[in-house]
């Protein structure tokens, strides 16, 4: 099959002609009808995730088709449409018999602990507790774009931040995550103020949902200014860049007992960012996290696009070929662009 290949981290990866992959005796092999570019995938190639052993294939986010079934899988035959979490829980640990698959304790990622959807063709191990059945209505492109940035805004919205009608929630960062929680926050009736530094992606972000915006460029105080948007600071506020700035000014900006939810990525350098401690005790705020979120919590979702609460179909962007794939890895960290890339020929 046809893949995205890199040998060495940080340097050029190339289209290439690999193997085709074997479904594990829980697994399935899925044709890959289309896959989001993350830059979680950026990450991966960068050196920044340990998992990721070389030569690797990346890709994490993808929608297509059952080709092939393990002997112990029940649930899944060929043909069927599908997607999966970037995160997939075994389904025999103590966090996957509690519910909590999104942090297994052996989890599988196609990307990172394995090769990944850059490819004509993915393995996918735990296909029973895992994959997730397409609407006959959602195309393959759009289901592509939930797999990471869009379920994991869900989950950081409606499981982690709770969020409720007449919310303040502010969101530090407007690429396909943050672009995500707006629409998913404004959704659930929140009233939402969207943080960037391009004009053109807060244009957008109203266009999703946002209420306020704040060009932080042009703003010196990001948090004081969110405080004045929202008489007093944010309910719940989310990091979707990953920054120690944003991840600061996320917790800095809420108002008290208020919830911070980290969804942007912080590898590397930024792994141990800054925290205003004092005010976390002092106000009894909430820090979370927000690691991509379980098979069985698509439905709700699922529903509210199909009842048109959710149009994630507007986030996508840009539709390019595997043979576009490397360059548009190599350049996810200057976060040009509308919406999320989307892989939709291979």
């Amino acid at each position: 099959m046809k893949a995205v290949l890199f040998e060495q981290f940080g340097q050029p990866p190339r289209v290439q002609n690999v193997p085709d992959p074997t479904p594990s005796d829980e697994g399935v092999v899925i044709k890959v009808e289309a896959t989001g570019l993350c830059r979680s995938d950026w990450h991966g190639w960068m050196g920044h995730d340990p998992d990721v052993v070389l030569p690797h294939v990346p890709g994490h986010e993808l929608a297509g088709t059952v080709l092939a079934t393990g002997k112990q899988v029940t649930r899944w035959r060929k043909g069927d449409r599908v997607t999966v979490p970037f995160v997939g829980g075994c389904g025999h640990c103590f966090e996957c018999n509690s519910g909590n698959h999104q942090v297994c304790e052996h989890q599988f990622q196609p990307g990172f602990t394995a090769w990944g959807s850059f490819a004509e063709y993915v393995a996918v191990d735990y296909a029973d507790t895992n994959l997730v059945a397409l609407p006959e209505n959602l195309d393959f492109e759009t289901a592509a774009s939930l797999g990471c940035r869009f379920v994991t805004s869900f989950r950081a919205i409606v499981d982690q931040g709770r969020v409720g009608p007449g919310d303040w929630v502010a969101v530090h960062g407007c690429g396909g995550v943050g672009l995500s929680a707006i629409m998913i926050a404004s959704a659930m009736g929140a009233n939402v103020v969207a943080i960037d530094l391009t004009q053109e992606k807060l244009d957008f972000a109203r266009q999703m949902g946002a209420v306020a915006t704040i060009n932080a460029r042009e703003i010196a105080n990001v948090v004081e200014a969110v405080r004045e948007i929202t008489k007093g600071g944010a309910h719940v506020s989310i990091d979707a860049l990953g920054h120690p700035t944003t991840c600061f000014n996320s917790i800095a900006n809420l108002r008290r007992r208020g919830r911070h939810v980290q969804i942007g990525l912080m590898l590397g350098d930024h792994s141990r960012p800054q925290i205003p401690m004092d005010r976390v005790i002092g106000w009894e705020l909430e820090i979370l996290g927000s690691h991509g979120m379980q098979a069985f919590r698509y439905q709700a979702m699922m529903n509210m696009i199909e009842t048109s609460k959710l149009s994630p179909q507007k986030l996508v962007g840009k539709r390019i070929s595997l043979d576009e794939a490397p360059a548009a890895l190599m350049n996810m960290d200057k976060f040009e662009g509308l919406g999320i890339s989307v892989i939709t020929q291979f």
